[in-house]
């Protein structure tokens, strides 16, 4: 023990002089250096003259000399009252390159690298470089790209830095899977979330390849999937990713915890405020008992209700639902209080990052301005409204507080990405045959938010230019005004032996009447001709062309109720469609036109079945004379299937040729389900059964044969397949129901697709 505070005794007695010792420099050289000048290098070091300083402080100095990021190496001298920092700096980047690198253009990469020529080269920021371009190709689903940033010496200097890549196989989803799921089959689920398997063609698909931000999404897009549909206790507990030894596929598991589906039970409005009476509010609430209880319904409800209090008056009131659960019924009773909410103003909108957007676009996405009372709810729908313009990659809406109590500032911020698209496509019809389309569109026109889109079309027998422009919020108001512009031009098939050419132009007014409906007014003026009909053609036809050029000048409006994509029961839904239109209002042609269209769509069996039915009828009456096979209906494939175009309704006796008629009436019926085929097959099954007729004809001289209101009827088997390149239908018909002299058509494919 002696000898050991012996030695520690000597320890501390060195150690003293080395811990008081202190400095005092008059003078600080820099060498070595050529990029940086002296006083900069000095500067780093903020050491003061003919001021004394501890060991410590000159470390400190060093430190930051050497922590500064343009030296590879450093070192302090001191001599008496002579200090001397002696550095070695890191080269100037001559140039920065990418070698090995397919699959992302070297744009796109310098947009994530730090390091530009002229910079001086740092390891550091060359490492992290290296890592955001391996984030890059993560993003893609390359999980094993390998990035190595290598030096090439130039001398003087300067140095060239080389990213040299290794991009690897992409990294694709082999299997999703869930864990808890009891309600829904894996099949509905995977259908919920933007990740998809791999499968057959995958080397097209993109959403198959693994991304971990779209697997974080998935997981919130599941549990919207299940509160949507009254699993109110649902959580998605984990979702965990695990990537093969050779990271070239991913395996996802997502953990549900399903709880019970509840359903709406009874419902009641109470007022917490002297004077106001409960019941315009209750009539305005729209739920009944026994509907899935859903989020988005009680929103709806809340939001009706609110407006009531608005047109009063009543500028803080707010409508607060109160929850009471029935376990044994699986039913949840609201009580819907109409109260006082806080009594606090937006001050200011702050909205940044909009580098094309303009502010006024982002503005009328909200239901209230600077001075209004601050309503949670109505900024909450804003936020979901900025970020369905999909004008963003990214988009936040956040309250804080203002410049007193009472006062809240809404800052938005957005970041702005492409909203342009110049497409490629193909199409399949029966009537034209294969064709190609060139379109580009813009979705924010000028950070207007105006919509603009030109398509061009060239089909075997058909081409066609059209033009169309769209004002979303003409005067700042939930009005949309468009223009549509278009020529188009056909030639004789084998289902019409006449060609057509027509230039039309169309403004339009749309305004939302309902929480799920739409009114639209338009005036349509179009200039058309029939000619080059065949000789052996139906005296009918030829008695049309007879007119030559024509114009028609009309007036009509539309109504659309549709509930199917974001109806309150997202498994269910109708839609109601109604078209009228008048031509008269000057022009060659008096007419009046409409058509009318009710559906139903229902998924079952825990939604892997979809069930669909439709009926649609219409007709035309004119007053300008007969009327022309270009103005009258034709049933085709579309409407009902196993039918040739101009298959069905009135046909000229001697010619056979058919002539289309002033009424039509059409019921079709149909069930899509899965074929037990892998799902990453995206392939499914469906069965269908369409009747319908097609009558009425004013044809003096020519002899008909189907003028009646006979029935067709056909049943058949449909087979979708949706590719990387567009949804394809195969239908295969039979007619159950039909006339000898009915053209039929036994197969069809329909093709859509985009590039």
């Amino acid at each position: 023990m002696a000898v050991l505070a012996a030695i520690a005794a000597l320890s501390l007695l060195a150690a003293a002089p080395s811990a008081a010792q202190t400095y005092n420099f008059s003078t600080i050289a820099v060498e070595g250096n050529r990029q940086i000048d002296a006083q900069s290098v000095a500067g780093f070091a903020r050491i003061a003259r003919n001021r004394s300083l501890s060991a410590a402080e000159l470390n400190a100095a060093y430190q930051r000399v050497a922590s500064s990021g343009f030296f590879r190496s450093v070192d302090f001298i001191p001599s008496g009252n002579r200090l001397v920092i002696r550095v070695e700096e890191y080269p100037i980047l001559n140039q920065v390159n990418f070698e090995g690198n397919r699959r992302v253009n070297d744009d796109v990469l310098r947009e994530v690298v730090v390091l530009r020529a002229g910079r001086v080269f740092s390891p550091a920021q060359a490492e992290a470089d290296a890592t955001a371009v391996a984030e890059v190709y993560a993003a893609q689903g390359r999980l094993a790209a390998r990035v190595n940033p290598r030096l090439i010496e130039r001398g003087d200097g300067r140095v060239d830095l080389a990213f040299e890549i290794v991009e690897g196989r992409v990294v694709e989803v082999q299997r999703v899977s869930f864990v808890g799921n009891r309600s829904f089959s894996d099949r509905r689920l995977r259908n919920a979330l933007q990740t998809s398997q791999a499968g057959v063609l995958s080397f097209l698909f993109q959403s198959d390849n693994f991304n971990e931000a779209r697997v974080a999404n998935d997981r919130q897009l599941l549990q919207d999937f299940y509160l949507s549909r009254g699993f109110v206790d649902a959580q998605v507990t984990a979702a965990v990713t695990e990537v093969a030894r050779e990271r070239d596929a991913a395996f996802v598991t997502f953990t549900v915890r399903e709880g019970q589906q509840y359903r709406l039970g009874q419902t009641s409005v109470v007022s917490e405020i002297a004077g106001i009476d409960p019941a315009p509010y209750r009539a305005e609430m729209g739920l009944r008992a026994g509907a899935i209880f859903s989020p988005v319904v009680l929103d709806s409800a809340v939001d009706r209700m609110e407006r009531v209090g608005e047109r009063s008056g009543e500028r803080f009131l707010r409508v607060e639902p109160r929850l009471s659960r029935n376990e044994r019924a699986r039913t949840i009773d609201v009580e819907f209080a109409i109260v006082r909410g806080e009594r606090i103003f937006v001050e200011r909108i702050d909205i940044q990052g909009n580098a094309t957007t303009q502010d006024r676009v982002i503005r009328r996405q909200f239901d209230l301005a600077e001075g209004d009372p601050l309503n949670p709810r109505k900024i909450r729908e804003a936020a979901t409204r900025i970020r369905e313009l999909n004008y963003f990659a990214d988009a936040n809406v956040d309250v804080q507080g203002g410049s007193a109590p009472d006062q809240a500032i809404v800052d938005v911020q957005v970041e702005e990405t492409t909203t342009g698209s110049l497409g490629l496509g193909v199409s399949y019809g029966a009537r034209e045959g294969i064709g190609a389309n060139i379109q580009f569109s813009e979705s924010n026109f000028l950070g207007r938010g105006q919509r603009v889109s030109l398509n061009l079309s060239t089909e075997r027998r058909a081409r066609s230019f059209n033009l169309s422009f769209v004002e979303p919020a003409l005067l700042g108001r939930d009005l949309e005004f468009g223009i549509r512009a278009g020529l188009s031009a056909t030639t004789g098939s084998r289902y019409s032996q006449f060609d057509t050419r027509m230039l039309q132009f169309s403004p339009s007014l749309t305004v939302p009447v309902s929480e799920f409906g739409r009114l639209g007014v338009r005036y349509s003026i179009a200039r058309d001709e029939i000619r080059n009909v065949d000789p052996a053609a139906s005296p009918r036809i030829q008695q049309d062309a007879l007119l030559g050029s024509v114009v028609t000048s009309s007036v009509g409006f539309s109504y659309i109720y549709d509930t199917r994509r974001i109806g309150p029961d997202p498994d269910r839904g109708f839609v109601l469609r109604f078209d009228s239109d008048i031509a008269g209002l000057g022009g060659d042609r008096k007419w009046a036109r409409s058509t009318a269209l009710v559906g139903y769509e229902h998924r079952i069996l825990g939604g892997d079945v979809t069930l669909r039915a439709e009926a649609e009828a219409g007709g035309i009456w004119h007053r300008s004379g007969a009327s022309r096979i270009t103005e009258r209906f034709e049933l085709g494939p579309d409407q009902i299937r196993g039918f040739r175009p101009y298959g069905i309704g009135p046909r000229d006796a001697n010619t056979l040729d058919g002539l289309g008629g002033n009424y039509y009436a059409v019921a079709r019926l149909e069930a899509e389900f899965p074929l037990g085929l892998p799902q990453e097959y995206n392939i499914s099954g469906g069965a269908f059964f369409d009747v319908g007729s097609l009558w009425g004809v004013d044809s003096p001289g020519v002899t008909l044969l189907g003028g009646n209101r006979s029935l067709r009827a056909t049943a058949g088997l449909s087979l979708f397949w949706d590719t990387p390149i567009g949804p394809l239908r195969f239908n295969f018909s039979t007619p159950v129901r039909r006339e000898d002299f009915d053209r039929i058509q036994r197969f069809d494919l329909t093709i859509s697709s985009r590039f």
